[in-house]
Parts: structure tokens; sequence; C-alpha cells
């Protein structure tokens, strides 16, 4: 059975046909429109084209489709909030795409993106063959899906997986949910730029403050950067965010004990150079240490793929063929 795919980025959309055993079969990508209707418009004339170059409809097959949308994506399919996605908040995108197909395919699946590419990984990625899985992906934020026991967490209102708002500091820095002190503000790219500008403005990352032009104008592409250039001071920087990394999967592995946690977004790319140091860190924070099974951390393997591949295997499985493994998705 083939299924497709539809990832709504902040500034790109991608789009894939996928059949059940993982393999791209047509793949698309175009600007994302932020108008409700011209998103609607944009996602319909997709999944046509790649269902077209899929095959199916030559074979007359109508193959069920999942979205993926950053934000909060509720049970009916509507965005209820999506703060990339201004306009399109409050959107219901099953309904507005289901009416201009004709109603006419089995399945509209709609999804958070991170759910969407929790999904990706746990069937043909970084998690494949394992049951439980925690997926965390590392961007301006942290966006983040647990699979367990084969199936996606999603909670009673569809909202699980906001991982990136669980406080680690009640005092920390200013988020803007409108609390203070978020995982994310620690432990994503934009959290690395914060470290960073402490370090900075401490008088102790030069060659950090050399590349951005400025201490204010630090960012975590200035770190990584600097730690490709072999700089000792820009690796105490990381060791820094690898710590607070590690704290929020140690807390969150405590509460699920995933079989493996996969790793995704930008700063992945620097691979082994940031996750020996989180997986040290992780070691030392989390329950139980040398008695638990070992926790593997991996970099995810589907790249920005992982979305796409996602919402297809969400509406792969709502059409009822398991791609997930035990107990579906």
């Amino acid at each position: 059975m083939i299924g497709v795919g539809l990832d709504v980025g902040g500034t790109k959309m991608l789009g894939v046909a996928l059949d059940e055993e993982g393999r791209v079969l047509a793949e698309e990508r175009r600007p994302t429109e932020y108008d409700t209707a011209a998103l609607l418009d944009a996602l319909t004339d997709l999944y046509r084209g790649l269902a077209a170059a899929a095959g199916a409809e030559a074979a007359g097959a109508t193959p069920p489709v999942g979205v993926g949308v950053p934000g909060l994506v509720d049970t009916e399919g509507r965005l209820v909030f999506a703060p990339n996605l201004l306009r399109a908040s409050g959107a219901d995108i099953r309904d507005g795409l289901a009416s201009r197909l004709g109603r006419r395919i089995p399945v509209i699946q709609v999804d958070n993106d991170a759910t969407c590419a929790t999904a990706g990984e746990a069937a043909f990625g970084a998690g494949r063959g394992r049951s439980d899985v925690l997926v965390v992906t590392l961007g301006t934020g942290i966006g983040g899906g647990i699979v367990s026991g084969g199936r996606i967490v999603r909670g009673s209102g569809n909202f699980a997986g906001e991982i990136g708002h669980v406080v680690v500091d009640p005092k920390g820095p200013p988020c803007g949910c409108g609390r203070r002190g978020c995982w994310e503000r620690y432990a994503s790219g934009s959290g690395l730029g914060r470290i960073a500008r402490d370090f900075a403005l401490a008088g102790r990352a030069s060659r950090i403050v050399a590349l951005a032009g400025d201490a204010d104008a630090v960012r975590g592409e200035h770190v990584m950067r600097a730690i490709e250039e072999g700089d000792e001071e820009a690796g105490v920087v990381l060791e820094e965010f690898a710590w607070w990394l590690a704290l929020g999967l140690a807390n969150l592995a405590n509460v699920l004990d995933p079989g493996v946690i996969v790793i995704g977004g930008g700063l992945v790319r620097a691979g082994e150079v940031l996750l020996d140091p989180v997986r040290a860190a992780f070691a030392s924070q989390i329950e139980g240490t040398d008695v638990r099974p070992p926790i593997e951390i991996l970099a995810a393997a589907l790249d920005d793929r992982s979305g796409a591949i996602g919402a297809a295997v969400i509406g792969l499985e709502a059409a009822g063929t398991p791609v997930l493994g035990p107990g579906g998705g």
C-alpha cells in the first residue's frame, strides 16, 4: 500500500509518497503558504501530484495521507495554535483537505510535526525495530515524540510530546510559552547560543566572539564553527550545553524508560562531538545507571525527510497498514 506524507515547515513544505516498506516513490518540495486557504490548496496540489507520480491514480487507488504541522493539533485535525503559522492557527486541516479532495480518500490524519518525525524515525530511521522510542528534535526550540509499546503516545487531547516546555529551572530565563526556565531555553539551538553568550560576557569565548563579531551576536552556529576549528573554550561551552540536554533526557527516560533516544535537528550534524558528552552526562544523571539496561542515544537517520516520511507512516497506520511495530500506531 502507498501512503502520502505532507510536512509543513516554517519556510518549506515537503511531500513524499511512501510504500509500506519505507521506500520513497516520489518527493516534492515547495515554499510554505501562510494563509489558510492557500495552505490547504497547496497541500491538495501536493497530494494529487505525489499520488500521480507514485502511480496510484493510474491504478485507481486513493492513498491515505498524513499531514504534519508545527503546532498544537487536536483530535479532530484542527491546528489549534501554531506560533510559526499564526495566520493558519485555528484552521481545520482535515476537513479542509477532505472538501478539496472530494472526500474520496480513505484517511486524512493530521498531527504535530514532531510527532510525525517520531513516527518516521521509529518506523524507518534510527528507532527502527524498537517498540519504545523517544525522539527529541533540537531546533530553535525543542520538539519531541514518544512511541510506547509500538504506539505513538498522543495523550487525551493529542498534545503529548511538548517536551521542550518541561521546566528545569523555575527561576530561569523567560520562555515564549509564558513561563520561566523551560528545557528548550537551555538545550535547543537558541539555548546553545544563550549559554555561549554568557561565556562570552565572562571573557571565556574569544574565538566564538571573533566568529560572531560581537558578544551579543553569538549564536549556536558560531559555537559549532569554533568546535570544528578545535577551539578549547568552545568545547567547554558544548559540555555545559550537553549537561543541560542530558538533564532533560534523563528526566524523560526516568518516566518513559525508552529503549533508544533519537536526537534530531540541525545540531546533530556535529555527530559524536555532541553525542559523546551528552551520553556521558546522561549516564551520570539517570536513576540506576549501573543496574538498568543501557539506553542508546543515537542521531536521527532520516534528516529533513523524517517529518514527511512519518506523516505518511501515520496515514498508513490509520488506514490499517501497520508499519511501526508491535501494536501499530
